[in-house]
């Protein structure tokens, strides 16, 4: 395998709240390493708390990249990370360290590792039309994703409108559904030695964990820290806003939920996007998956021999 002239790259992934820190950390302490995120919310500004951000102390110890990367009104997509991603691949290889890559962004992993799709970008009329559309009426567009793309429309909750929006802005403007696009692509470009590695762990010992850290946020102070994006002047109705956790505190703020209300859906949503995130990565066969209660010596040695 090290006869392969490719740069190595080693990928953490999973669900929320699995363990993919704790992996990456005996990595970093094995191997001279540097994390590239891959997390689409942990590329925003002043979204600490809610995105779970490694902390200073965490970031002083192993160099973190591609974190605080935009506002959260700007705009960022997956070819924007795949992008700067393998600039900074690159960068950390000629520094003679090994690129780490963490996060549970299945896309992002996917594009960086074996290619994006060559698809139309954004229409931000078209969208904004979606948009009204979904807000007029929940679940509207998903409803009608069913009709133009059941395959995807299956994969995706009603309540993932900006993968939804995608998806349907991709119908409309090629005629061809999303999966299909994505079949007949393949993703076969692989333009790195990649090994994989994902933390599993029991669904209800996962759950709890999802809970805790749920409260922890709480104990952190996201209600706060929504309240500091909202007085930045960010709005309620942006990508980066909408996400799970800052939907539930704008609402709580704005007096629509009372604070356990909040708590518990927000506890609820991340619990089934842990659940998405499992079907997504269970289907790539080339994830070698450790079990949390594990040693990680197995797979330091592992990577050894790998790089």
């Amino acid at each position: 395998m090290k006869e392969d002239s490719r740069i190595p790259l080693v990928v953490v992934t999973g669900a929320t709240a699995s363990g993919k820190t704790a992996l990456a950390v005996e990595i970093a302490r094995r191997f001279s390493s540097e994390v590239i995120s891959a997390d689409s919310r942990q590329v925003y500004r002043y979204m600490d708390i809610g995105t779970a951000k490694a902390t200073t102390e965490e970031q002083q110890v192993v160099p973190h990249h591609l974190i605080d990367v935009v506002d959260p009104d700007e705009k960022f997509s997956v070819a924007d990370f795949a992008d700067l991603a393998h600039r900074r691949i690159h960068e950390i290889h000629r520094r003679g360290h090994l690129p780490l890559v963490v996060g549970g962004t299945g896309l992002y992993i996917r594009a960086l590792t074996e290619g994006l799709l060559d698809l139309p970008g954004e229409d931000e009329e078209l969208r904004q039309r979606l948009l009204a559309a979904e807000q007029k009426q929940d679940g509207v567009l998903h409803q009608r994703l069913q009709h133009c793309d059941p395959e995807l429309s299956q994969r995706l909750h009603a309540n993932d409108v900006t993968r939804i929006i995608r998806a349907l802005e991709v119908f409309e403007l090629t005629g061809k559904p999303l999966s299909q696009w994505q079949c007949e692509h393949g993703f076969k470009e692989a333009p790195y030695r990649v090994i994989k590695f994902a933390v599993g762990m029991d669904r209800q010992d996962l759950y709890a964990r999802i809970n805790q850290r749920v409260l922890q946020m709480m104990d952190e102070g996201l209600f706060v820290e929504t309240r500091q994006l909202l007085d930045r002047g960010y709005s309620p109705q942006l990508k980066a806003m909408r996400t799970i956790g800052y939907q539930q505190a704008v609402r709580y703020l704005h007096n629509e939920m009372t604070r356990d209300e909040a708590i518990a859906d927000i506890q609820q949503e991340t619990r089934r996007y842990a659940k998405r995130q499992l079907t997504w990565f269970r289907k790539d066969k080339s994830i070698i998956w450790v079990d949390y209660d594990s040693r990680f010596d197995s797979i330091l040695a592992w990577i050894d021999d790998f790089i």
